[in-house]
């Protein structure tokens, strides 16, 4: 008995095999029947007989969707079919019928968003959720390849921290051992900075969390970011690892995922020109463009939401926008040594209206002006002493970002909604399941 995952089914070709999973769909036509199986792979169509195979004819009749099931048969090419081949089903064994009683709550119809949310742990088994999932691995996997391949290290920041990295107003606070308050972390950042003043040049990956009360299609309460820090490297060269990061994991996509596209209907021609160099323009350059385009900004705005599309929408692939007035970064960015009243700090805007799926700085290595912006941004000095001692003890110029998985993976799926783009979404009002 050999035993295969559907998405090995072509090398198998003529051959009789066993596939394990659950019934997605059944058709009856007759004495035909023409189920559709799913195993976490993919999925994959049946024909069975009831003249060929008459036992698993009536096994599989009236089968209830999710059973669980172990299938045995002959695999053979079919172009109309999903992947391209089918199997020809001739023993099959039910480990679990679902009850008729209580049919399966996902069905193959539309559903309301909250009906979907509240069934969570069910709809991840539909193909499309499942290959969002599957694209989310492949940009994981291949962000760290990309990472590991520069000589980045890859540690680990804690998630109970003592301070906020980026202002208070967007923290979980939560009651620690013995009465003593602790956040949840905003950013493993700069607790990145102490490890790459230890090892050169390292990465975190973990969650991070925003309490902002925000209900925008591009924000989630707890989400996933990747965040290189590295000693001796300034604003371009953080520029130039954010580039070959993003296109590693867009190329990786395509190259590893293609089904996992065509089942999202995903237009890859958007994807596969995204390789360095991206388009790069100042702070300064995108107000004029947003200018241009009847948007009325002025320097010292911030971009929101509508800002990032009109500036995206000009280029085809995401685009730099670099050196932010100071007055609208987090406290530890470096001003530029021309023109202190700008910030070495960059976006990366990805297109089709994703908005920011990078931000990152040059850090302020000097000691005295980091305590000075400390001050300015009224955080308490005694909390950052640790912090402090970096810039004490070896201080040199560093620079680090932070990628937004889920924003990152919602653009390369063309995803409506992040909600999609993480197992278990956590959201304003939702902790459930």
């Amino acid at each position: 008995m050999t035993v295969i995952t559907i998405e090995q089914a072509g090398k198998y070709d003529g051959q009789e095999v066993t596939l394990k999973g659950w019934l997605y769909n059944l058709r009856e036509s007759g004495k035909l029947l023409f189920p559709i199986f799913r195993d976490g792979t993919g999925i994959i169509q049946g024909v069975c007989s009831l003249k060929e195979n008459p036992e698993a004819f009536e096994s599989l009749k009236g089968l209830t969707q999710e059973s669980s099931v172990i299938v045995t048969g002959n695999i053979r090419a079919e172009k109309r079919a999903p992947g391209g081949y089918e199997i020809g089903v001739t023993k099959i064994q039910v480990l679990q019928k679902v009850p008729e009683s209580t049919p399966f709550p996902i069905q193959l119809k539309e559903h309301g968003v909250d009906f979907l949310l509240d069934n969570r742990h069910l709809w991840i088994r539909t193909p499309r959720q499942a290959a969002i999932l599957r694209i989310r691995a492949e940009a994981i996997r291949a962000a760290r390849e990309f990472m590991d391949s520069q000589g980045y290290t890859i540690t680990d920041a804690p998630m109970f921290t003592p301070a906020a990295c980026e202002g208070t107003s967007t923290l979980f606070e939560v009651n620690y051992i013995d009465d003593q308050k602790a956040y949840l972390t905003q950013s493993g950042q700069l607790y990145g900075e102490a490890l790459a003043m230890a090892l050169g040049k390292i990465y975190t990956f973990g969650p991070t969390f925003r309490a902002e009360k925000s209900k925008t299609r591009r924000h989630l309460t707890e989400f996933w970011m990747l965040e290189p820090e590295a000693a001796y490297v300034e604003l371009d060269e953080a520029m130039a690892v954010g580039e070959g990061l993003v296109s590693a994991i867009v190329q990786g996509v395509l190259k590893n995922k293609p089904r996992e596209l065509e089942t999202l209907k995903r237009d890859t021609k958007k994807l596969e020109g995204v390789k360095p160099p991206f388009p790069c323009i100042s702070y300064e350059e995108a107000v004029a463009v947003l200018n241009k385009n009847g948007n009325p900004a002025k320097f010292g705005d911030d971009f929101g939401g509508d800002e990032e599309t009109i500036i995206s929408s000009s280029f085809d692939r995401p685009v730099l926008v670099h050196r932010y007035p100071t007055s609208l970064k987090a406290f530890y960015m470096q001003p530029d040594p021309q023109r202190p009243e700008l910030a070495l700090a960059f976006d990366m805007l990805a297109p089709e209206g994703y908005g920011e799926i990078i931000g990152g700085s040059q850090r302020i290595h000097d000691y005295d002006l980091l305590v000075k912006r400390l001050h300015e941004h009224n955080l308490p000095e005694e909390a950052f002493q640790w912090y402090l001692d970096l810039r004490r003890f070896g201080s040199v110029p560093h620079s680090g970002f932070g990628l937004g998985l889920e924003r990152t993976v919602a653009w390369i799926c063309g995803t409506e909604h992040i909600r999609e783009v993480i197992p278990f979404p956590r959201m304003i009002y939702r902790v459930y399941p």
